[in-house]
């Protein structure tokens, strides 16, 4: 909270351009304009912006109107009418001086610019407010991009110490760093996490990559984060279940077991190419389905308490995962960007992936030389991702 000396030097501060003052009462539409405009704090100060009201604008003297508890409810109320997206943060304040009472809005400077208005972008040019230009909103837009964090960079509050299984991250550890560096380290253990990007040490719990990766029941913090795998008998899901199974636990227990699953599913069996040469023919390479299964675990959405799903028709396979396309992957395949980029870190370094980028195109190949159709795709951005995969004729 201000105290009455640092309110006082702001009222004096008249070349600063992160305060605004006014005598107004009941301008809402200026208030809320003037908080956009701090929240996007489009100088870059990194510091709080304040709405002062009772205080003239020229003189920076306290005028003794009234401040009423409704004012200040008035005040509070503009963070949630809906009107000022994202969310602003800030505070209101009364005090008390011999002159008068003043209102104090306290605005912190938003993660996630550009923030608006009633869809303005209002910004601060020096000392008055004006609508961002097409320019100056890129320029926030940017900003938004750098210090935001993926979801999976993101801490997950309360998954702390004594939720962490510390022989998942010291075998990670292994896989991931170099054993020289290793032994030269003399960081904790909570260091080297946070050096990893799995561990917040501002809030003293895992990221959401760190508990996927080494959390005793990652499903607690995270429930969709399993694989569901089902074998139908006929084309439909209302056909008769042949067999299911379910995939669960920390990220690097559920990919050993969906690798060694997949080995078990498609044998394959000789066909005569010739007189002195036969040929080994499987309906689904598995070389190709374990490709579509780990860029679906890689890139799905773990917001979403939806599994991924493996489903084996009588003549297709499909595999779908929460989430629609990210980013830049707007001209899929031939683009592609990372909705997690640590797990897609972890899973390389785990060598369940060999290079990124490539599990589409690397699927296809497999599929081609197997004599099956190439997979199909179908994207519901935001929604799912489906790949559809035709079984080769035998």
């Amino acid at each position: 909270m201000l105290t009455n000396e640092e309110i006082k030097r702001l009222l004096n501060d008249m070349e600063a351009d992160n305060i605004e003052r006014t005598v107004s009462k009941n301008k809402t539409d200026k208030f809320c304009q003037a908080i956009c405009a701090f929240a996007n704090d489009m100088p870059g100060h990194g510091k709080p912006g304040y709405l002062i009201i009772g205080a003239d604008d020229k003189t920076g003297k306290i005028t003794g109107i009234e401040i009423t508890d409704q004012l200040l409810q008035n005040l509070a109320g503009s963070r949630d009418s809906g009107q000022i997206v994202p969310l602003p943060s800030l505070t209101v304040q009364k005090h008390s001086f011999p002159e008068g009472d003043i209102a104090v809005v306290q605005v912190q400077p938003s993660d996630m610019p550009p923030v608006r208005y009633r869809g303005r972008v209002w910004i601060r040019v020096g000392p008055r407010r004006a609508v961002a230009a097409e320019h100056e909103e890129r320029i926030l837009t940017e900003r938004r991009v750098y210090n935001a964090r993926t979801f999976d960079m993101q801490p997950c509050l309360g998954c702390g110490q004594d939720q962490i299984v510390f022989s998942l991250f010291d075998d990670y550890r292994t896989a991931a760093i170099a054993p020289e560096i290793i032994e030269e380290n003399d960081r904790d253990m909570f260091q080297q996490m946070a050096a990893l990007g799995l561990w917040d040490m501002q809030n003293q719990c895992v990221t959401n990559a760190g508990a996927l990766l080494f959390s005793e029941a990652p499903q607690n913090w995270l429930p969709g984060t399993y694989l569901q795998y089902v074998r139908f008998e006929g084309d439909g899901l209302e056909s008769d279940t042949l067999d299911e199974r379910k995939f669960t636990g920390d990220l690097p227990t559920i990919l050993r077991e969906l690798d060694a699953f997949i080995k078990t599913l498609f044998p394959s069996r000789p066909v005569p190419v010739s007189a002195l040469r036969e040929k080994q023919i499987t309906p689904y390479p598995q070389w190709a389905i374990r490709e579509l299964l780990m860029n679906a675990v890689m890139h799905r959405d773990y917001q979403s308490n939806a599994p991924v799903r493996f489903y084996w028709f009588f003549d297709r396979i499909e595999i779908q995962n929460p989430g629609g396309l990210y980013g830049a992957a707007t001209d899929f395949p031939n683009q592609n960007d990372y909705r997690n980029p640590k797990i897609a870190e972890a899973m390389k370094n785990l060598a369940y992936i060999n290079q990124f980028g490539r599990g589409i195109a690397t699927a296809q190949t497999v599929l081609q030389k197997n004599g099956n159709p190439p997979a199909e795709f179908t994207i519901d951005k935001p929604n799912y991702f489906l790949a559809t995969v035709p079984g080769a004729e035998l």
